[in-house]
């Protein structure tokens, strides 16, 4: 699939929410380094450039630059933040200020330490190119220390802050634009506005991405590179290899051979309620009872990362197992969306892994089988579009994301079937008590972690010394960002007496109120 826009990530938090933002206008768009080599960036022949914003000081010894040629190529570039800020030490101008080094540490050298972050009011004393769209003043989201002091030739400020003199500027001649703020965060409510008109006027683009464009195209590719032999699926139930299996059998039909593994880290009946929900699609599946595979392997493993390995790779060796079992068989269906990609692999070289997911994580380099990641350019929202253009049932599309390690993601410390049964019961009143108080439609995911803390109680008059459940939900759109989830008081209420009452070995209960950043959504 050809991207018309590259973005080049320079290690911001916020580089998922651009490419989110330009795929919302219908615009094809992907993530590459920042440091990435011209051939990479221009040999697909993009219409357009947007630099990320990132952690680093332009003028630490180690700052990230483009490659020699990228930003001289006569592309309509915008920069944001870090971007705003390399356009600037790149192409004749001075950046002063704060800054901070590359790994996080103050550095005061260049002696204005004045930052700025949070809400602030721009005003736009120049709307030129795409700045038109702002009007005189606009409320923005700064998240920055080092600042633009002086412009490169060519450019003129078009509008400023009380913290940034320049918080936007541009080079209309040559396109390209630079801001100080975010407008890809939903706080500054005319970033996206001002992303499409630098996108379709500026650049040029014309919007042809579309889950039926996304489909025809898949659907075509499929067949070109299986048009003969079998192919097996690693089906989980859950919307994301719904949705894979669901396009793979829209192009090869009954050669695609699905394959459910009950891995003993399945939620309460889980198992057989998917196995039998799967077979209302169509679909050819098989069922693999692997619990004491999976447990034995994983006996005394406490470490997070070391879990998605071993998971990863006992699952690649069941399917290379059953694929035997089937006659000419040479490739494997995954549902590993973009976002899956991006945080196993470090983007810029210098960020950090958040954690291995089990998709991409756990696979072998020496796996037999060719993988097939039919969503991989995808978003989870995108795959729900997706779906529902596939005509696949709402009771799949609307279900809330599992990870695909299970239930060892949510049982923190050894994973042993006792603590793993406790941790089912508990994530089931959870469950019962949001779908009865009616909040499933605005919660993106909701369930119970044991922790592996024990803590004293007194029940019946009797001493207790057992372990803790964590009640987790959150609101979010597509699981890169999320927000804690308010639950009502009586609902906890209810949860909390239910999981003491009703699962033995549990006699505290607490409430996680963290967001994505700087948590993440799955406690490992």
């Amino acid at each position: 699939m050809h991207a018309q826009v590259l973005i080049l990530d320079f290690g911001s938090q916020y580089t998922q929410l651009i490419a989110r933002t330009v795929r919302e206008l219908g615009i094809y768009c992907e993530i590459v380094p920042g440091t990435a080599p011209k051939e990479r960036v221009l040999g697909g022949s993009p219409k357009a450039l947007i630099l990320s914003g990132g952690p680093s000081s332009v003028n630490s010894e180690d700052a990230l630059r483009t490659a020699p040629g990228v930003l001289e190529s006569g592309l309509p570039i915008f920069g944001i933040c870090y971007g705003m800020q390399l356009l600037t030490s790149e192409l004749g101008g001075k950046v002063t200020g704060w800054g901070w080094d590359s790994v996080g540490k103050q550095n005061t050298a260049t002696g204005d330490e004045k930052r700025e972050f949070g809400p602030a009011k721009v005003r736009v004393e120049q709307p030129v190119g795409p700045f038109k769209v702002l009007g005189s003043e606009c409320d923005v989201w700064m998240s920055h220390g080092d600042k633009v002091s002086e412009l490169p030739p060519g450019f003129v400020t078009v509008g400023s802050s009380s913290g940034s003199p320049v918080a936007a500027f541009a080079d209309v001649s040559r396109r390209i634009f630079g801001v100080q703020f975010h407008p890809e965060v939903h706080h500054t409510p005319k970033g996206k506005e001002l992303l499409k008109s630098f996108l379709l006027e500026s650049a040029g683009v014309t919007p042809d991405w579309d889950t039926e464009h996304f489909i025809d195209e898949t659907v075509a590719r499929i067949k070109a590179e299986v048009p003969t032999g079998n192919v097996v699926c690693a089906l989980s139930g859950g919307v994301d290899s719904t949705v894979a299996a669901v396009l793979v059998h829209k192009a090869i039909g009954s050669r695609l051979h699905c394959i459910f593994v009950d891995n003993g880290l399945l939620r309460l009946h889980e198992g057989e309620e998917t196995y039998s929900a799967l077979q209302e699609l169509g679909l050819n599946v098989k069922i693999v009872n692997a619990e004491e595979r999976f447990l034995g392997e994983l006996s005394g493993v406490t470490d997070p990362e070391q879990k998605r390995k071993i998971i990863g790779r006992v699952f690649i060796d069941i399917f290379e197992d059953e694929a035997h079992r089937i006659q000419d068989v040479s490739y494997l269906v995954q549902g590993t969306l973009y976002p899956d990609v991006i945080e196993s692999v470090s983007v810029v070289g210098k960020s950090a892994v958040i954690k291995s997911h089990h998709n991409v994580g756990g696979l072998k380099e020496n796996m037999k089988l060719k993988l097939i990641e039919p969503l991989r350019e995808l978003f989870k929202d995108e795959v729900r579009a997706v779906g529902r253009k596939l005509g696949i049932a709402e009771k799949f599309i609307s279900k809330q994301p599992f990870p695909g390690p299970g239930l060892a993601v949510r049982c923190l410390g050894e994973l042993t079937a006792p603590r793993l049964h406790k941790l089912r019961l508990a994530d089931r009143v959870v469950r019962d008590e949001v779908e009865r108080a009616k909040l499933t439609t605005g919660i993106w995911q909701s369930f119970a972690v044991l922790l592996p803390v024990h803590s004293v109680g007194v029940m019946g008059d009797s001493r207790t010394y057992d372990e803790a459940i964590a009640i987790r939900a959150v609101y979010s759109r597509d699981g890169m960002t999320a927000d804690w989830a308010y639950l009502p008081e009586e609902v906890l209420r209810t949860i909390s007496t239910r999981i003491v009452n009703e699962v033995s070995g549990v006699n505290r209960v607490v409430l996680d109120i963290s967001s994505k950043p700087p948590a993440t959504i799955e406690w490992e």
